[in-house]
C-alpha cells in the first residue's frame, strides 16, 4: 500500500480505535488474490476475538462512510501476533535489540537486494540501524520500508517488556 494511503487510512481509523480503549498499532492493504484491509491492535490486556469484533464492528461502519479504498476487500482486524509486524519508527525503537526480518519498498541499487534479517540496534530520526545475520551494519529509512515483522524468538527466553 502506497505510504500516503496507509497514512490517511490511519488517520482516518486511529481516533476510533483509541476511544474504544485499543492501540492502532498498523493496516496493511493486501491486494494480490482476494484483496484484504488488515488492521492491528493492542492493548495492554491483551487482543481477544471480542476486541477485534468490536473494532471491525466500529471501523466498517468509518470504511463504509469514507469509501476510502475503491473496489471490494475483506476486513480483517488482527492482534499484532508473536512474530508482531512494524510500522512506525517508534515500534523500531521500542523493540531494539529484537531479530527482525525487512523488505524494503525498492530494491538496493548495487546488489538488488530487497529482504534483510538482523537484530535492531537502533532507530533515530526515522532511519533504522540493522546489524544483519551476516555481520554487516546496515540503514533503513523507515518510508522506504515495505514490510517488517519480528522474528519469533521460540526457545529462548526474552525477559523484556514490550
Amino acid at each position: 500500500m502506497a505510504a500516503d494511503r496507509q497514512d490517511s487510512l490511519y488517520a482516518l481509523l486511529e481516533p476510533a480505535v483509541v476511544a474504544m480503549g485499543y492501540e492502532l498499532l498498523g493496516i496493511e492493504h493486501i491486494q494480490s488474490g482476494a484483496p484484504v484491509l488488515r488492521v492491528y491492535i493492542e492493548q495492554a490486556d491483551g487482543i481477544s476475538v471480542d476486541d477485534c469484533a468490536r473494532v471491525s464492528h466500529q471501523i466498517s461502519g468509518i470504511l463504509d462512510v469514507e469509501d476510502p479504498i475503491p473496489g471490494n476487500y475483506a476486513l480483517e482486524v488482527s492482534s499484532p501476533g508473536i512474530e508482531r509486524p512494524l510500522f512506525r519508527a517508534e515500534h523500531y525503537e521500542r523493540f531494539a535489540g529484537e531479530r527482525i526480518h525487512l523488505q524494503t519498498r525498492f530494491p538496493d541499487t548495487l546488489s538488488g537486494r530487497r529482504k534483510y534479517k538482523g537484530v535492531i540496534m537502533a532507530c533515530d530520526a526515522g532511519v533504522v540501524r540493522l546489524l544483519l545475520d551476516d555481520g554487516e551494519e546496515e540503514t533503513f529509512p523507515v518510508e522506504q520500508i515495505a514490510r517488517a515483522h519480528l522474528l519469533a524468538n521460540l526457545g529462548k527466553k526474552n525477559n523484556k517488556k514490550h
